[in-house]
């Protein structure tokens, strides 16, 4: 392996782990811990109510995290679950969830949502195109592990 694509991994990891700390202080600074914040989100992201099972795929957060979260954002009111068809669930927003969510989660989306209205819309489509890309790829080649 050249010393190149050991420069470029090693600038990647930082950027994603820059990426997750910047989120980690934006979820401090709302004052919602990082894994509350990510459950909101990904609820958000889908409406005022998701599959459990995507939650737990799309966080980017274990399963026991998100049901530690998950407990604790329904013992707050901030959500409760709806069984859907047998044992899979939805977690949907309550009132107070909907209202913490505008001041927390929402802002959040605001900012990534004028990130990219400031980009081209050539930039965007290349930042996605590649980014999907990535994952193929690494989706391909993880399978052979």
């Amino acid at each position: 392996m050249s010393a190149d694509f050991s420069k470029t991994l090693k600038r990647y990891n930082y950027l994603l782990g820059e990426t997750n700390a910047a989120y980690h202080d934006a979820s401090s600074k709302l004052g919602l811990t990082y894994s509350s914040m990510t459950v909101l989100y990904v609820v958000c992201n889908t409406g005022d109510t998701c599959p459990l099972r995507d939650i737990c795929r799309n966080a980017d957060i274990s399963k026991q995290t998100v049901n530690s979260a998950l407990r604790r954002l329904e013992a707050d009111g901030l959500i409760y679950l709806e069984n859907r068809d047998g044992k899979n669930k939805n977690v949907c927003l309550t009132e107070k969830g909907r209202k913490l969510s505008e001041q927390t989660v929402w802002k959040l989306i605001k900012i990534e949502n004028e990130i990219f209205a400031s980009w081209t819309k050539e930039d965007v489509n290349q930042y996605l195109a590649l980014t999907e890309r990535y994952l193929q790829d690494f989706k391909k080649r993880s399978q052979e592990l």
